[in-house]
């Protein structure tokens, strides 16, 4: 603790400083803290209410900030935020200005006309954007804002402007680096949206109203070896409700937990049943890795269901592993020790997939959709493609192609020996009942669209996909 505090003397002098200072201000930069934003806001709002006057919430998030803290460490990336802090603090003038943890801040404006506070922001953007040299180290810091005018953008209560102001910055966070943004109507329509979602959600999953439908993995010979579970969502009033909506929404609200327990559940249960023995393909999420303890999580459902271990493949994406790679690499481990298989989805998307590569215990990897769909219209697709796959069985492990949609692609990765194709051309995700003489849980029809041994023959457009024979 006296190291600890030691390293922030600078930012703060703990000797004149009476004890109540520190309920209300930042250890890190001196900044007034979440608690005194809080109370100042409260002060503010009802100001502005008595005077009928305006002010803007403005909330700061430093873009890529992580990439500092990964690549110099904490340290170097705590003596950032000071630093930045304290340009801030020239920036804003006499403007309230609070860090509210991590890499945010928050700056109250008064009276704020849009036009001249964006000009304002911008200029402090460059003020902070300036170089900064730490540790003998070049820093280039940038950051998104998001802002929200009172009442215009929320009269109801503090926590509403607050969010509407942290809701505008997620949207400048899509839109790119130093990227500013006022809520506006859509982004209340996409509030209201989010809220009905989350709401419907909690109840479907507590009725078990959620479905799985089930995606079929072939080796390049044709014969299916595998299926991914995936969650669908039929909403009585809305219709199919696509998991790109949903999956996200639960979680941020943390529902995603619940979510995925059932769905890891159904689909263990489901596989245990097939009279053949194919494999079980399970997302997990991001989130799951740092409020669950998955292998005690695993164990428990595999025990249940006696599903095989070696037949469940857990996918997880590089946003699972960059959250906290040290817990990630134990609970890794630790799943592997189990027996199940650990796949790394979407490789090639992210900035650190091939030290994940050497790092972590993986038995397969999957190449994203967005170079399968490149094949035939860039060549550097496929020079990537290539060596991918290469770079997979120089270290024993399986690869598959996701995204699988015309015969050119799948004749290429043929040539190029990808172990196992995923996509519409073999089949599309659908209730396994759809599936059921792939499993072998029922006696093939007359007119099969399998050959014997499970291998997918031709699939249809009514359910299975494009007309292509394997």
């Amino acid at each position: 603790m006296e190291h600890h505090l030691a390293r922030y003397a600078h930012a703060v002098d703990f000797t004149t400083q009476p004890a109540e200072y520190f309920a209300y201000h930042d250890l890190l930069t001196g900044l007034p803290n979440r608690t005194a934003f809080s109370a100042h806001l409260t002060r503010t709002v009802e100001a502005a209410s008595a005077t009928a006057t305006s002010f803007a919430v403005v909330c700061f998030d430093l873009d890529r900030f992580k990439d500092i803290n990964d690549t110099f460490g904490h340290a170097v990336g705590d003596d950032v935020l000071n630093a930045v802090a304290t340009r801030l603090k020239l920036a804003a003038q006499d403007q309230f200005l609070t860090r509210i943890g991590g890499d945010g801040f928050i700056m109250i404006v008064p009276d704020p006309i849009q036009a001249d506070l964006r000009r304002r922001l911008i200029a402090v953007q460059h003020a902070v954007g300036a170089e900064l040299n730490i540790a003998g180290h070049t820093h280039r810091i940038r950051f998104s804002a998001g802002v929200a005018i009172f009442p215009n953008h929320g009269s109801s209560s503090e926590i509403e402007i607050v969010s509407n102001a942290d809701e505008a910055l997620r949207q400048a966070k899509r839109d790119g680096p130093e990227s500013i943004r006022f809520f506006d109507t859509e982004m209340e329509r996409r509030i209201r949206h989010r809220a009905c979602i989350q709401r419907d959600l909690q109840s479907t999953i507590e009725r078990n109203g959620l479905d799985l439908h089930y995606q079929p993995v072939a080796l390049d010979t044709g014969e299916v070896v595998a299926f991914e579970a995936l969650a669908r969502w039929y909403h009585p009033k809305k219709g199919n409700i696509s998991p790109g909506d949903f999956i996200p929404i639960a979680e941020e609200s943390g529902q995603i937990l619940q979510l995925s327990r059932w769905v890891l559940r159904q689909a263990c249960q489901q596989a245990a049943s097939w009279k053949r023995p194919l494999d079980i393909a399970v997302n997990l999420s991001p989130v799951q890795f740092q409020h669950e303890d998955l292998p005690a999580l695993i164990g428990s459902v595999l025990s249940e269901t006696g599903l095989a271990p070696k037949r469940l493949e857990l996918e997880i994406t590089e946003g699972a592993l960059i959250l906290d790679c040290d817990r990630a690499l134990v609970t890794l481990t630790k799943l592997r020790k189990i027996g199940v298989q650990i796949v790394l989805d979407d490789f090639g998307t992210g900035y650190s997939s091939l030290s994940y590569l050497r790092d972590f215990p993986f038995s397969k990897i999957k190449i994203d959709r967005s170079f399968i769909e490149k094949i035939g219209v860039q060549d550097s697709a496929k020079a990537i493609i290539h060596a991918v796959i290469g770079l997979g069985h120089s270290m024993k492990m399986a690869v598959t192609a996701e995204g699988v949609e015309t015969e050119e692609q799948l004749k290429y990765l043929r040539d190029e020996g990808c172990d196992l194709i995923q996509g519409y051309l073999i089949g599309r995700p659908a209730p396994i009942e759809s599936y059921a003489t792939l499993t072998g849980n029922i006696v093939s029809p007359n007119r099969s669209i399998y050959c014997s041994g499970g291998r997918l023959e031709k699939a249809s457009l009514a359910g299975l996909g494009f007309n292509y024979t394997l």
